[in-house]
């Protein structure tokens, strides 16, 4: 009996880590989808960054250290030229946390998340 519990257990715990690893991917999408509404370039890094970090929020997942990194990058497309915007979010989550166990054991999972938007051309200043 002590076995199957055990199992039970385990897949709660791949269960919940995969839900914080889905959550850290849709902090990326909605970072760089906010980023790529920005009229300009130059406005992209502060509402993508706090679009990335609300998600988590709101979401639940609490990060031991996190970082959310945006960068916008020239694409030249048969169109024209486009600006994409790629958001890079980085978590560490307590699998304490992730468990309902006591707070503060040393064990983490590093969750990466990435998603790229291409910025509207005709959406400028």
């Amino acid at each position: 009996m002590p076995g199957v519990v055990g199992l039970v257990l385990l897949a709660i715990a791949a269960g919940r880590v995969q839900t914080a690893a889905g959550t850290v991917e849709a902090a990326a999408r909605a970072g760089a989808r906010t980023g790529s509404l920005q009229r300009s370039a130059v406005a992209v890094d502060g509402p993508a960054k706090e679009s990335a970090l609300a998600t988590l929020r709101q979401q639940g997942v609490s990060c031991r250290n996190s970082d959310v990194q945006v960068s916008e990058a020239p694409m030249d497309l048969p169109g024209g030229r486009v600006v994409a915007v790629t958001v890079t979010v980085s978590c560490d989550v307590e699998l304490a946390d992730l468990l309902g166990g006591p707070s503060g054991l040393p064990v983490t999972k590093h969750l990466v998340g990435e998603f790229t938007s291409v910025m509207d051309r005709y959406r400028g200043t």
